[in-house]
């Protein structure tokens, strides 16, 4: 049984039981390793049962926890899609490849700043993790959310052999039951779920390819919006609720939104379950094949979980609680995700608290296949390889996000950096900054920078270094902007 720690964060029952539990592999595959990569959109860092969820069930997924290692720490690039999207594809920072806002973004022109004007789409150039695979004999497979670009730019002209439904839009256009309206995935027949039928063609990829390396790559457009029941579990969930006498949701104000406080939406609910559902078949067909122990799979989110909205007319659908806020915002609910990755070669199930993030998902997969380093290209990654072997820490100073663009959220232009226990925030639009020491405080409650104005300003000096060591560019004054 191992942790691996920078410090402690609080444990949930399901943490305690993982690091008890002794996971046997006793063969190893000298064959390059398969790789399956699930990317689930907008998955909050509380939305599954092992991450401390006691709304949502999700055994599969806790399942696959418990024979693998664990973050706690681990971020999104970016605390929106596209950006993160790309630092996965890339190794790069979003501000190095210039997507910093999820595509075409949202730059409303009657604001005091104007965003920046960045990419809309991922950059030909760009040498991505499914080409350099396949330029060393795997079959690259993709199914679901791209949002990396249009026409030309899709996942098949970024190394994918195959492409099921990615295209050029964020959210299912035909909503979660066919007809999809997606001009990369055919119609099924009536009633046909669009997390079922992503789940059913990486399985048929799987069953037709056991015998060669491959990368299945399985970004699932759940729980993105619209939040769409299940109809085969949503009941399930209402019944719940109405066990525990319907209570109302709570929401906290944040800035000039609203945060949800509990984790109460029966549809959303829903929609983890068949999450968890299609994961568990999926696990079941790689052990039914008999490749599990030639299968590296590693689950993660690309931003936090949708729980910050300035709607008040409407409540977001989760919770990240204890961490403050959500997508959008560069706190530590807007970029902190689930991330679980299991390896052949684990013997012990591991609970990491080391920082880690997206880009870093790279230069690890090319480690594990024994595929040369591509340095000039995922330049901002760390290759984790050691951590998953030996728990060996890769050593890394800081962390940082670059968000200069409006949300939907609340959010207003700014940045974070993260170095050891130590973060800052900066807000561009309030020329305010903020210093919070997370191993105290996780969840953002109390701003240090008056107590520690030589922290506030040795981090400032980081982030910004780092943020012109990535090109990242700045928001501008609107001239035209009138205060009201």
């Amino acid at each position: 049984m191992k942790r691996i720690s920078i410090y402690s964060f609080f444990l949930t029952p399901f943490f305690t039981f993982i690091l008890f539990t002794h996971i046997g592999c006793d063969n190893v595959n000298t064959k390059k390793p398969n790789f399956v990569f699930i990317l689930v959109d907008d998955l909050g860092w509380t939305d599954l049962g092992c991450y401390g969820s006691d709304f949502h069930e999700t055994p599969n997924i806790d399942r696959l926890a418990s024979e693998s290692m664990l973050f706690t720490n681990a971020y999104a690039a970016c605390p929106v899609c596209s950006p993160t999207r790309a630092a996965i594809m890339t190794g790069k920072y979003p501000s190095r490849i210039n997507i910093t806002d999820w595509i075409p973004g949202d730059d409303p022109q009657n604001r005091k700043l104007l965003g920046t004007e960045d990419q809309n789409a991922l950059a030909l150039a760009e040498t991505t993790l499914a080409e350099a695979l396949k330029q060393n004999g795997y079959k690259t497979f993709f199914a679901g959310k791209w949002h990396l670009g249009d026409e030309d730019c899709f996942p098949e002209d970024q190394g994918f052999d195959i492409n099921i439904g990615g295209h050029h839009r964020g959210s299912p256009p035909g909503g979660y039951y066919t007809p999809y309206k997606n001009p990369k995935l055919s119609d099924g027949p009536e009633g046909e779920y669009l997390t079922d039928r992503l789940t059913d063609e990486s399985i048929s990829f799987i069953k037709e390819n056991k015998e060669r390396p491959f990368l299945l790559y399985l970004s699932f457009y759940t729980v993105h919006t619209p939040i769409q029941a299940n109809i085969d579990y949503v009941e399930k969930y209402r019944e719940k609720l109405t066990e525990m006498g319907n209570p109302a949701v709570e929401r906290l104000a944040e800035h000039n939104a609203f945060t949800t406080q509990q984790q109460l939406n029966a549809d959303y609910a829903s929609m983890i379950h068949a999450l968890d559902e299609n994961i568990g078949r999926l696990l079941e067909t790689i052990e039914y094949l008999g490749i599990s122990d030639n299968t590296v799979i590693i689950l993660t989110s690309d931003n936090g979980g949708l729980s910050t909205i300035t709607n008040s007319n409407w409540t977001a659908p989760t919770s990240v609680k204890p961490l403050r806020a959500g997508k959008g915002w560069c706190y530590e609910g807007g970029i902190r995700v689930p991330l679980i990755i299991r390896t052949p070669d684990m013997r012990d199930a591991t609970v990491c608290d080391l920082p880690v993030i997206s880009m870093d998902f790279f230069p690890t997969i090319l480690e594990l296949s024994g595929i040369p380093a591509l340095p000039d290209q995922h330049k901002d990654g760390i290759s984790l390889s050691t951590l998953l072997n030996d728990g060996n820490d890769p050593g890394r100073e800081e962390l940082f996000w670059h968000y200069p663009h409006y949300h939907s959220s609340g959010w207003t232009p700014g940045a974070a950096i993260r170095s050891g226990k130590w973060k800052l925030i900066e807000f561009y639009e309030l020329d305010k900054t903020e210093l919070y020491d997370l191993e105290s405080d996780p969840g953002e409650n109390n701003n240090l920078a008056d107590i520690y104005p030589e922290k506030v300003n040795e981090l400032s000096k980081k982030l910004f270094h780092l943020q012109q060591n990535t090109g990242a560019k700045f928001p501008t004054k609107n001239d035209n902007y009138t205060a009201h």
